[in-house]
C-alpha cells in the first residue's frame, strides 16, 4: 500500500458517547466484516466489556475504503476507552495515529473526559475531527453542543460533523473527512526499521504478540529483529493486520499498523513503548515511546489457596503485557501469605484487573484495602514513599507526612451545584473556581486529596446529578497531612490485610464504619468474635459477633438438673478452647465491605 493512501486515526470521547457503535458503523459501511459475523460493539471482545457496556482495551482494525475521488485508502482505526481510569490506553493509541475523531453526545454535550482526551490528542499534534453523535435522540440539542465545542474546546463550528452511529447517518461524511483532513504518515520505507510497540497480548501458542506502528522501514516474516530496550534478538514468525480478526500478510511497511509474532515466551521481555528494529541494520535511536505511568491506587492481591501463588505470578506477568498501566511487585502478609503489591490508575481499573485475573486464569483471589502513596520523612532525615500500611513507620520515628493532591474537574448540571459542593467539602477539597459552560452546565475545579477520590467519589457524583455529572483529575503535588495507621483486630489479632492509612480527622468515623461492615459480613462461628479498630494500642471502635447457639441439653429428658449443668460447663470450656485455637474464616466479601466502608 502506498504511504500517501494510508490514514491512521483513533476515536476518542467521554464514556458512553458512542465510540464503539461508530466503529461498528464504519466497519459495516466499508464491508470490513460480513453481516453473518457482525454483532454490536464487535471490537469489545472481552466478556467484561460486553457485560459492563464499556471499552476497557483499545482495539485496532484495518479497513479499506474507496473514496469519492476514486482512490482506495487503507484506514487503520483504533477504538479507545472513555473512562478516566483507562486514560493511559487513550494516550498509547493517540501516539500511533495522525488524527482523531472526537465524539460528543448530542444530548449530554462536552464532558470532563471529552476535554481530557482532546488535550491528549493535541499533545501528539493530531488532526482533530469533531463529530456530534446521537442526533437521533429526542433530547438532542445540536446547536447548544456546537456552541460548547466551539467555546469550550476551541474547535471551528464549520468543521463539526453530525452523525447517528446507531442509525448509520453521517458515516460516509466522516470517512470522506478522514481521507481529506488527516495527513498520511511520515517516514521512509528505505530507512532502518523503527516500529513502536503500542500494545501487546499473550497467545498460548504464539507467545507475546506485539501490536506495532511502523514509523520507518519494513518488517517481514523470517527477518531478525531486536527490541532496543533489552537488545534481545528474535526471529519474526508471523506478520499481520487486524481485519478485525488477525490476518497474516507477510510484510508491514512504513506508516502501517499491524502485529508481529516472534515466539516470545517470557512476558517480562516486552515493554510497551519500546522500539523494534532490524538486528543487522539497526536504527540510530529509539522512538520516544511513552511517559512512565503513575499509579494512583495500590492494594495487595493474594491467592486464597497458597499453592496458587506460582499461577498468580505467571498471570500478573501476562496481565502486565496486556495493560502497561498495571504494575506489581512481590510482598508477603502474615495473614494471607505470599502475594503481590499492585498499582492501578483507579478503583475501576483495580476491579477490572481482579476480575480478569480470576476469569482468564481461573484464580480465586483476596484483595486488600486500597491505599494511595504517602510521602514520609523520618527523624533521621530519610524520605520514604509508602504505599502499604505495613511499611508505615511508628509515630515516634516520624517528622512529617504528606499525601498526594489532584486537580479535580467536575462538570455538573447547575441544579446540582449545591449538593456536589457539599460533597467536595466533606472530602477535604479546596475550592479553586467555577465556570459556567452554558445555561445548563457548570465546571467546578477543586484541589483534593487523591485518597478521597479513589473510593466512591465518582459514584456519588453520578448519583447526585442523576447520571449527568462527569469527573476528571490529574495529580499535582504532595501536601502536609496528619496520617495515622488504622489497625483492624479480629479476636485481638491484627489482620494486616485490613489495615489502612487514614487522615487523623476521619479515623474514628472510618474505624466505626469498618467494624460495623465486618460484623455484617463475617459469618458467625461457634464462639464469640470481637472485631476492633485501633490506633496503636488504643481501641477506637468495637463490635461483637455473637456465637452460634447449640442446644446441648436438647436430648436430656428428665433427670437431675446437675446432668444439664455438666453439659453446659463442658460446652463453655469447649467454646473457650475453640476461641483460643479456632481459625476464623474471613470471606472475600468482608474485604470488599471494608474497602467500601
Amino acid at each position: 500500500m502506498k504511504k500517501d493512501l494510508i490514514r491512521n486515526f483513533s476515536i476518542i470521547a467521554h464514556i458512553d458517547h458512542g465510540k464503539s457503535t461508530l466503529a461498528d458503523r464504519i466497519m459495516e459501511f466499508t464491508n470490513a466484516i460480513s453481516k453473518r459475523e457482525f454483532r454490536n460493539q464487535i471490537l469489545d471482545d472481552m466478556d467484561l466489556e460486553k457485560e459492563r457496556g464499556i471499552t476497557i482495551k483499545a482495539s485496532a482494525v484495518r479497513i479499506e475504503y474507496k473514496a469519492k475521488n476514486g482512490k482506495t485508502y487503507c484506514l487503520n482505526l483504533i477504538d479507545t476507552p472513555g473512562h478516566v481510569d483507562f486514560t493511559y490506553e487513550v494516550s498509547k493509541s493517540t501516539a500511533a495515529c495522525e488524527g482523531a475523531l472526537l465524539l460528543v453526545d448530542a444530548s449530554q454535550g462536552v464532558e470532563a473526559q471529552t476535554v481530557a482526551n482532546l488535550y491528549l490528542a493535541m499533545e501528539h499534534n493530531l488532526t482533530i475531527i469533531p463529530v456530534i453523535n446521537k442526533i437521533d435522540l429526542a433530547s438532542a440539542d445540536v446547536d447548544k453542543v456546537k456552541k460548547q465545542i466551539e467555546g469550550i474546546l476551541g474547535l471551528k463550528k464549520d468543521d463539526i460533523l453530525l452523525a447517528s452511529a446507531k442509525e448509520g447517518r453521517g458515516t460516509e461524511d466522516i470517512l470522506e473527512k478522514i481521507v481529506e483532513k488527516i495527513p498520511s504518515p511520515r517516514g521512509d520505507a528505505s530507512n532502518p526499521l523503527q516500529a513502536l510497540i503500542f500494545d501487546s497480548r499473550f497467545d498460548i501458542y504464539k507467545g507475546a504478540v506485539l501490536f506495532v506502528r511502523l514509523v520507518n522501514g519494513v518488517v517481514k516474516k523470517g527477518m531478525h529483529v531486536k527490541t532496543m530496550n533489552s537488545g534481545k534478538v528474535y526471529e519474526v514468525k508471523e506478520v499481520g493486520v487486524f481485519k478485525p480478526k488477525p490476518s497474516e500478510i507477510g510484510t508491514l511497511a512504513c506508516g502501517e499498523v499491524g502485529y508481529i509474532s516472534c515466539s516470545i515466551r517470557d512476558a517480562r521481555e516486552v515493554i510497551i513503548g519500546d522500539t523494534v528494529t532490524d538486528s543487522k541494520n539497526p536504527a540510530a535511536s529509539a522512538l520516544p515511546g511513552y511517559r512512565k505511568v503513575t499509579p494512583m491506587v495500590y492494594c495487595g492481591i493474594y491467592p486464597v489457596t497458597p499453592k496458587d501463588f506460582p499461577a498468580l505470578k505467571d498471570a500478573v506477568a501476562k496481565m502486565k503485557l496486556q495493560d502497561a498501566s498495571f504494575i506489581f511487585e512481590p510482598e508477603s502478609s502474615t495473614a494471607l501469605g505470599m502475594g503481590f503489591r499492585c498499582g492501578f490508575l483507579g478503583l475501576l481499573h483495580m476491579e477490572i484487573i481482579q476480575e480478569r485475573l480470576e476469569r482468564e486464569y481461573d484464580l480465586n483471589l483476596v484483595i486488600t484495602t486500597p491505599s494511595v502513596i504517602y510521602e514520609v520523612k523520618l527523624k533521621n532525615g530519610d524520605i520514604l514513599k509508602v504505599d502499604n500500611p505495613a511499611k508505615f513507620p511508628k509515630p515516634d520515628l516520624l517528622e512529617w507526612t504528606r499525601e498526594p493532591f489532584a486537580h479535580v474537574f467536575i462538570i455538573v448540571p447547575k441544579e446540582s451545584i449545591g449538593d456536589v459542593m457539599k460533597l467536595a467539602e466533606s472530602r477535604r477539597a479546596v475550592y479553586s473556581s467555577t465556570e459556567f459552560l452554558d445555561e445548563e452546565r457548570v465546571k467546578l475545579v477543586y484541589e483534593m486529596p487523591i485518597a478521597e477520590i479513589i473510593t466512591d467519589f465518582y459514584d456519588i457524583i453520578k448519583s447526585l446529578t442523576k447520571g449527568y455529572g462527569s469527573l476528571d483529575y490529574e495529580m499535582i503535588d504532595y501536601r502536609p497531612a496528619e496520617v495515622v495507621k488504622l489497625n483492624i483486630l479480629i479476636n485481638g489479632d491484627i489482620v494486616d490485610a485490613l489495615s489502612l492509612l487514614v487522615n487523623k480527622e476521619k479515623v474514628h468515623f472510618k474505624g466505626r464504619s469498618i467494624v460495623k461492615k465486618l460484623k455484617e459480613t463475617i459469618p458467625r462461628h461457634l464462639f464469640k468474635i470481637a472485631v476492633q479498630a485501633a490506633i496503636g494500642g488504643k481501641i477506637i471502635a468495637r463490635e461483637d459477633i455473637s456465637a452460634l447457639g447449640k442446644h446441648v441439653t436438647g436430648k436430656c429428658y428428665g433427670g437431675d438438673i446437675t446432668r444439664k449443668r455438666k453439659l453446659w460447663e463442658k460446652q463453655k470450656a469447649g467454646k473457650k478452647r475453640m476461641k483460643q485455637f479456632g481459625k476464623i474464616q474471613i470471606p472475600q466479601e468482608a474485604f470488599f465491605a471494608a474497602l467500601k466502608a
